[in-house]
């Protein structure tokens, strides 16, 4: 199996190495991943400035592209050009994984996350793809067993049958910090739909040196208005891993049918 892994966190970040180790024996891995930090950045992508890559060995076990770029960039960048130059013409990768992720991607984050938007990139272009994040806490993370997490998940995953070429799937990884004992024990497994409210957001009034007045984000990236039992974020918080299948058709059926009704008729794929 060859297998392109990336992130939003950046090339260096500790929660790719992790999963980078934790993924030997899967399967050939091709890492291209953003240069910095494209956290929040969601399905941005370049097109008024250059895509600069640069070779670079992270780790002495983990080399990889650095893409001077956004997720779904590298993704896209990685699938057109950098597999294909790398393994071959015509050569594409079995599998996307973009993560492991610093913090949680459930939720309406989802929608907000440069880890996500990789993975639903790749699915798009018809590769599936698996999505890996880790709940943040108090204590200082785990990544390592963390991703250990992550590969039994994985695993799993893989032995329950073939992905489909655009198939998404969001993981994300209960708190593992150091120190805990009960960081490794291993985790039940649900399969669940995201949580659909919003953020309780919140932004500090700030004034420059000249008194000019700007505001600074300040709210709780997992502070939800609600949280329905049985949903993403109330299973993650219970300590239990989430597994959401994701889609990139934001087409509502039932407005089709509504807006029909009103408006006539409406085209329908063949």
């Amino acid at each position: 199996m060859r297998i392109l892994l990336t992130n939003d966190d950046g090339i260096g970040a500790p929660g790719i190495i992790a999963l980078h180790d934790a993924l030997k024996g899967l399967g050939e891995i091709t890492v291209v991943a953003p240069k910095t930090v494209q956290s929040a950045t969601s399905h941005g992508i370049t097109y008024h400035a250059p895509l600069m890559i640069s070779r670079v060995r992270v780790t002495p076990s983990m080399g990889g592209t650095a893409v001077d770029g956004r997720p779904a960039d590298c993704v896209k960048l990685a699938l057109t050009n950098l597999f294909p130059e790398m393994h071959g013409q015509g050569q594409r990768p079995d599998l996307v994984i973009s993560g492991m992720n610093s913090g949680a991607n459930c939720g309406i984050n989802v929608i907000y996350s440069g880890t996500v938007a990789a993975a639903i990139e790749a699915a798009f272009l018809g590769v599936p793809a698996i999505a890996v994040s880790l709940l943040i806490g108090g204590g200082v993370p785990d990544f390592k067993t963390g991703a250990m997490h992550a590969r039994r998940t994985i695993d799993r995953v893989l032995a329950a049958g073939d992905l489909a070429p655009h198939e998404c799937l969001s993981i994300n990884i209960p708190k593992t910090e150091q120190g805990d004992p009960e960081a490794s024990r291993e985790r039940e497994l649900v399969v669940c739909p995201m949580n659909v409210h919003g953020l309780v957001d919140s932004y500090e009034r700030r004034e420059s040196p000249d008194g000019t007045p700007y505001y600074w984000a300040s709210g709780h990236g997992l502070d939800f208005r609600s949280t329905d039992a049985g949903t993403d974020v109330y299973e993650l918080m219970a300590g239990r891993i989430t597994l959401t299948p994701l889609q990139f058709d934001l087409t509502h059926p039932p407005g089709l049918d509504r807006w029909s009704g009103r408006l006539g008729k409406t085209a329908r794929p063949a």
